[in-house]
This record gives C-alpha cells, sequence and structure tokens, in this order.
C-alpha cells in the first residue's frame, strides 16, 4: 500500500514539475506582412504540433531549449530554437520566405514545309500518277500542289514528341522518398539530430528508403512522422554499423 501511495505521489509530482516548465507560447507566421494560413508548428521535443489559422496565429506548449519546426510546402523550412526571452515575450512573429517558383522547360521546335516556287518557263510538268490531267475544268485539285499528307504526319509527330517530352518530365518531377526529405527535412538534422557523419547521409537515405515503410511516410508527407521515422531507422543504422565494424 505504501509503495503504491509513494508511487502516485512521484507521479503527481513529475505531472506538476512538467506543468510548470511547459508554458504556451503564442506567435504568428507571416511573409512579407502576410498571415499565413495552414503552416505547421511542431515542437520536436516534445513531439507536439498544431497548424496557424487564418490570421496565421498559433499557439503551442513549449519549454527552454526546445525545438520548434515551421513547415509549409511552398516556403523554406523554418527552426526555432526556444529561449526564456521567447516565453517571456509570449507574442512571438515568425518570418518565412518563399521559395522560387519551378519554371517548366519551354520547347520551340521549327516547322519545315515544302517550299513552293514558280516553275521555270522552259520546264515540262509531268502530272504524277493519279492524279487527272488539267481537261479545262476545276475538279478541286491543285496540280502540283503541297503534300499535306506530308505536313500532317510531320505536325502529328511533332505534337507525339511533345507529349513523349511531356510524360518524361512529368516523369523526372515525380516525388521520391529521397526529395521528400531534401525539401522538407533541415540539412543540419542529419549532422545536430542524427550525429551523422557527412559520408555517411547518402547511405543512411537509402538505408531509409529501402523500408518498405517510407512509402507510408512518402503519401502522408507529415513532418512529425517523418521526422520520428528517421530517427528510429537511425538506430538501426547504428547498430548495424557497429555490428559490421565489430
Amino acid at each position: 500500500m505504501k509503495v503504491k501511495l509513494l508511487t502516485t505521489i512521484s507521479f503527481f509530482t513529475y505531472q506538476l514539475s512538467i506543468s510548470q516548465t511547459e508554458k504556451l507560447l503564442n506567435g504568428k507566421v507571416l511573409s512579407q506582412k502576410i498571415p499565413l494560413h495552414k503552416v505547421e508548428v511542431i515542437n520536436k521535443t516534445a513531439k507536439t504540433s498544431t497548424t496557424t489559422n487564418e490570421n496565421g496565429e498559433f499557439s503551442i506548449l513549449v519549454s527552454v531549449k526546445d525545438s520548434v519546426l515551421f513547415f509549409s510546402k511552398d516556403y523554406f523550412f523554418k527552426r526555432l530554437k526556444i529561449s526564456q526571452e521567447n516565453i517571456d515575450q509570449n507574442n512571438i512573429i515568425v518570418n518565412m520566405v518563399l521559395k522560387p517558383e519551378e519554371l517548366n522547360e519551354v520547347v520551340i521546335t521549327n516547322i519545315k514545309f515544302p517550299k513552293v516556287g514558280p516553275a521555270d518557263e522552259n520546264s515540262t510538268i509531268i502530272p504524277k500518277p493519279g492524279l487527272q490531267s488539267y481537261t479545262g475544268v476545276y475538279n478541286g485539285t491543285i496540280t502540283n500542289g503541297m503534300n499535306f499528307m506530308a505536313i500532317g504526319g510531320s505536325i502529328f509527330s511533332l505534337f507525339k514528341s511533345k507529349d513523349a517530352k511531356a510524360k518524361s518530365k512529368n516523369k523526372q518531377h515525380e516525388l521520391t522518398f529521397k526529395k521528400l526529405l531534401e525539401s522538407t527535412v533541415p540539412l543540419d538534422y542529419f549532422t545536430n539530430d542524427l550525429k551523422l557523419k557527412p559520408d555517411e547521409k547518402e547511405l543512411f537515405i537509402d538505408f531509409c528508403d529501402a523500408d518498405p515503410h517510407a512509402a507510408t511516410i512518402l503519401k502522408e508527407k507529415n513532418l512529425l512522422y517523418t521526422l520520428d521515422f528517421l530517427f528510429t531507422k537511425n538506430q538501426e543504422f547504428k547498430k548495424l554499423n557497429s555490428g559490421i565494424k565489430n
């Protein structure tokens, strides 16, 4: 009975100490003085998250030295290390920078039509096989005119080529697990948080990409899930490396 009582007291004392250190931090996310809606605000340390409202405002529980991330797919990633000054101020302003828009490649192709010039006065015009000779009555055909079938074939080939290039371009821009990490995870996360050496980064990403769960991460596109997945895989990666070295 005494043991249970002491355990209960210890638990509530711990919860009280946690609640006393955590404070509700209010703030606003802007870009060029314009409020940003639906920005993900993630307390990576406490593993909690929220999103900004239509006015760019947010509220989230934080403690000193917590790492808070601000993420929106159209803006550069923002990271904030919470200080006592931030908590005391309790109305912080976070400015995010818009990513430059990627322009699709413009392909300009020249279409060459057959040249039709005046006939030489001494030349003899010989009708092509299958064409009616001139009888004095207009029959709707143009003698020695342009080959519209050939022109139509050239135009069809042009559009077919452009369609193939467009499909190839879309395939190149298809989102992969590696591209997801490049666009969402800060560069210093691999070195500062995961403690990976520069030459281990690519190998580690390939190691994570080989996990079937990477497809789920790619589909969800949730930064908090992504960071948790990388943290878990890093522990496996470290054990694997130590096993190989031993």
